[in-house]
């Protein structure tokens, strides 16, 4: 990530556009990591360059696979117990002390 967004204290997720995203799992070892990467960058590549409604389908299919390679989407990579809330205003969330602690300047990194 280029932007420096702001990040929960337990690295899970980041806040991008009012909502959280989850982090790629960071147990993850390099190779794994940087072969997923690859992978999603080609298939967000294809869906740019896709015609025709299968096409595009198959490719959103790879960017999926290649998320949930990663553990940005599918099971959560952390085994506390702990829901998935990604997708939700930190302040909806179970992060609503941390972002309601954040500086203004903080919070508009995420918006």
């Amino acid at each position: 990530m280029s932007k420096d967004y702001p990040r929960t204290p337990d690295g899970r997720y980041f806040v991008s556009k009012g909502r959280l995203w989850r982090c790629t799992n960071p147990t993850l070892d390099d190779t794994t990591r940087r072969a997923a990467v690859k992978a999603l960058m080609r298939a967000r590549r294809a869906v740019g360059q896709a015609t025709g409604d299968a096409a595009i389908r198959a490719a959103r299919d790879r960017v999926d696979a290649a998320k949930r390679d990663l553990g940005e989407r599918g099971p959560v990579w952390w085994n506390d117990g702990a829901p998935d809330e990604g997708g939700k205003h930190p302040k909806n969330t179970s992060y609503a002390d941390w972002w309601a602690r954040l500086d203004p300047e903080t919070q508009a990194r995420g918006s």
